[in-house]
């Protein structure tokens, strides 16, 4: 796996490119319009990615499909802290379909507990929770 970044503009605007070509910009979140995600965004990003990924496959294998899915990360900092690392990392995985909630409980569990690499790697570091919502209904 690799990646290279180019500076774009006479600030903090960077692009990135992997081996396919994909291009991701970076920017400084202090800017007053940023034209990318911040680092730090892009690690949030990551693992709902992730393990989002693993829920799918996971339940595809099962023979369940998602109407919909989506995950809400949000990560905490220790203000004014340097290196100002996440030390709590919490996914809420919002699922939609005909799916026992047991199934899609699980599905999640594995990802997080097992085979999120992303989520593997952070939790050296910091707290990671989650939770899940099963068609408007928490299931844990």
């Amino acid at each position: 796996m690799k990646v290279s970044l180019k500076r774009i503009n006479d600030n903090y605007l960077f692009e990135t490119k992997n081996e396919r070509g994909d291009i991701v910009l970076l920017d400084n979140k202090s800017e007053e319009e940023p034209k990318g995600s911040s680092p730090m965004d892009l690690i949030l990003r990551g693992i709902a990615g992730c393990s989002s990924i693993d829920v799918v496959m996971i339940l595809k294998k099962q023979q369940h499909e998602l109407d919909d899915l989506q995950v809400e990360v949000e990560g905490f900092r220790e203000e004014g802290a340097i290196p100002n690392v996440f030390k709590k990392i919490h996914l809420n995985f919002i699922l939609k379909g005909d799916i026992p909630p047991a199934k899609a409980g699980r599905a999640v569990k594995l990802s997080m507990d097992k085979y999120c690499s992303v989520s593997k790697m952070l939790e050296k570091a910091a707290e990671i929770s989650y939770s899940v919502d099963l068609n408007g209904k928490k299931v844990s």
